[in-house]
């Protein structure tokens, strides 16, 4: 058999669980990155599939993980064209550096997923940031109990990293059961942010800080908090406001402010150099090499 037809047939019978798909071969040999379709039920019962990736490191052979959390843009029109960040994108190269495996999954109402837009609210008056961040660690869950079942990984041990509206839902996620997980990174988690399309103007952010303390109550996994100083979608008091009453209700969290970060720190943890500012901090963090 030619050997160029053995290389394809080795590549169709590869099964890392994730998929049936054939694995993708980063430009860089030591990176794998393979699909993911999770199926999920939407809350009104139908069914659904989650798309995303999982990148490989070079080693170990059966690596910890770490699942990646993706905002939501404040327009409604903007949802059908997320995109989720590749293998060798600054921030999920730092923790493929650092032997972790990487999974990105959009969730349902957004980009490649699609489906209903479960995690929301149809205006200001009524939005409920408690429930739609719980629905958010409910997918998220359903992402970390996929991921435990898969044998090329480990099971234990992971770590959930979400940015704005995936680190509002890291924060819930926090709040209920989550045995395979051992750690919360929360970059400039929140909701509600540029109502109106007005930078530090937020829909009701004292809901935000009643849901950060509800979530405490039951919160106990130690966990990191991130907010730049110019961020303009949760300026630095209501920043402060949701740690103080996620940690006076009880939950784990340490607090990092940054300086500010390039003309957005909402943006710090997708940023150009933006891994340079959390690296470090992370890295200590999660007693990784910084």
């Amino acid at each position: 058999m030619p050997l160029l037809r053995l290389f394809l047939l080795a590549l169709l019978l590869l099964d890392a669980t994730v998929s049936t798909a054939a694995v993708r071969f980063a430009a860089e040999p030591d990176i794998r990155d393979a699909p993911l379709h999770i199926p999920i039920a939407d809350p009104a019962g139908g069914s659904a599939q989650l798309q995303g990736h999982l990148c490989f490191p070079a080693s170990p052979a059966q690596p910890r993980v770490v699942v990646i959390n993706h905002g939501s843009p404040p327009s409604d029109a903007d949802r059908p064209g997320l995109t989720l960040a590749g293998c060798h994108s600054e921030a999920v190269r730092w923790f493929l550096d650092r032997h972790y495996a990487v999974a990105l999954v959009i969730r349902l109402g957004y980009g490649a997923t699609g489906g209903s837009w479960s995690e929301g609210y149809t205006q200001c008056s009524t939005a409920d940031f408690y429930q739609a961040g719980l629905e958010t660690a409910r997918q998220i869950n359903v992402i970390v109990d996929f991921l435990a079942a898969n044998p090329a990984l480990n099971p234990n041990g992971m770590v959930i990293v979400g940015q704005s509206a995936g680190g509002w839902g890291a924060i819930a996620y926090d709040s209920l059961p989550h045995p395979h997980v051992a750690a919360f990174i929360n970059m400039a988690g929140g909701r509600g942010g540029h109502y109106h399309s007005q930078p530090g103007n937020n829909c009701h952010p004292e809901r935000l800080v009643a849901a950060a303390a509800r979530y405490g109550h039951s919160a106990r996994t130690p966990a990191l908090w991130i907010y730049a100083q110019n961020d303009s979608y949760f300026d630095p008091p209501l920043a402060q406001a949701m740690y103080r009453a996620f940690t006076q209700a009880g939950g784990r969290a340490e607090w990092l402010a940054p300086a500010a970060f390039s003309r957005d720190g909402h943006h710090l943890f997708f940023g150009k150099g933006g891994t340079a500012i959390w690296g470090p901090p992370v890295a200590q963090f999660l007693h990784v090499a910084p």
